[in-house]
């Protein structure tokens, strides 16, 4: 009965055009879409509980919708206000924690914490954190950096990027070094094994069995690792490893081999066996720039996934770890992908030292 009373619903051309245009557009709103649909049917003559019926809503639904429609038109659809506790930071106060966070120090500290920041600015601790999430600043956070100061260094970035990027044709490009004295570490206690909600535990102390010497020699090209265990890491230790490599690549192959600037690796030794072998060729990284060469990588994935956790009660037991982890590797070996070109790398290079050599007021 409540139904006929009320007024019908009539509809501007416009507004059809809009409500239909809400109702079917896959980007409007689920509940704009419905709501639209509602006033449609509405339009239509039907009642509401016609309107109930037809679209599977409850008559109250349909009757609010109608009335706002009928009340403020196209802007009644919209959602109103919801109700919440008013903002109670200001612009002005989250301008302060951004530029204290970036520009000043707490007096007698070297950075802020949440709770000195928010004593001074006037406001929660919570506060403070969510501003710092949202600007993405972690000031309880630093970095180390170390610029090379290598008379060479755009010729070599140059020349070692180049081999990432654009092998040479019919050769084989080794990223080689060494991973001196890793330690066989047996804990003073039994590892306790990780629970639901318990992460695994291991005492604190160790007993220490003895040191290895691993050299490794990274093929950018495939992933795979050439490998050789060593009690030292002389001169002599390195021409042997790369007696190995000259071992194991196919013989009519030239072989690059990228390698830091240790002195092992220049000594007279190795520059004989480098003259006796005219198809290996030395590539040096930039002094103080191990991040350049693969092997480097490799050498953390070793140490994430071996080194760090492992318990080795002997040194035979470090050695046999050693070689179960670099098969298992090789089995399923995957080259690293280098995306930065030279360019880049120098580059971003001359905009750190560029921000490094301004003074700091």
């Amino acid at each position: 009965m409540g139904d006929t009373r009320l007024p019908p619903v009539v509809l501007s051309d416009t507004e059809r055009s809009t409500l239909e245009d809400w109702a079917r557009r896959r980007s409007t709103a689920q509940g704009l879409a419905q709501r639209a649909q509602i006033v449609l049917a509405c339009a239509r003559g039907w009642n509401n509980t016609m309107v109930a019926a037809r679209l599977g809503i409850e008559r109250k639904t349909a009757a609010r919708w109608r009335t706002r429609f009928l009340r403020d038109r196209l802007d009644g659809l919209a959602d109103e206000p919801r109700p919440g506790v008013p903002r109670t930071i200001t612009d002005a106060q989250v301008e302060e924690v951004v530029v204290r966070t970036l520009e000043e120090v707490p007096a007698g500290g070297t950075h802020w914490s949440k709770r000195e920041l928010a004593k001074v600015v006037g406001i929660s601790p919570a506060s403070v954190l969510r501003i710092w999430h949202a600007f993405g600043l972690q000031p309880w956070r630093t970095e180390t950096f170390k610029i090379s100061p290598d008379p060479f260094l755009i010729d070599k970035i140059r020349d070692v990027v180049g081999l990432y990027l654009a092998p040479p044709a019919n050769a084989a490009v080794f990223a080689v070094d060494e991973k001196p004295q890793i330690q066989a570490l047996e804990r003073t206690a039994p590892v306790l094994p990780m629970l639901p909600g318990v992460p695994e535990r291991r005492s604190f102390d160790y007993v220490r069995h003895g040191t290895v010497n691993l050299f490794a020699a990274f093929n950018t090209a495939t992933g795979k690792v050439i490998t050789k265990l060593s009690a030292q890491h002389r001169a002599v230790d390195f021409r042997d490893f790369l007696d190995e490599i000259d071992r194991q690549t196919d013989p009519g192959l030239a072989v690059h081999v990228i390698c830091d600037n240790l002195s092992a690796h220049k000594a007279p030794v190795v520059h004989k066996w480098l003259l006796a072998h005219p198809r290996f060729h030395l590539h040096f990284t930039p002094t103080y720039s191990s991040w350049i060469n693969q092997v480097e990588r490799w050498f953390a994935e070793l140490e994430r996934r071996c080194l760090a956790r492992g318990v080795f009660c002997s040194l035979d037991d470090l050695k046999a770890g050693l070689e179960s982890w670099i098969k298992v590797w090789n089995d399923e070996a995957r080259p690293f992908k280098w995306t930065k070109t030279a360019d880049q790398i120098l580059d971003r290079i001359c905009r750190y030292c560029d921000r490094i050599s301004k003074p700091v007021h």
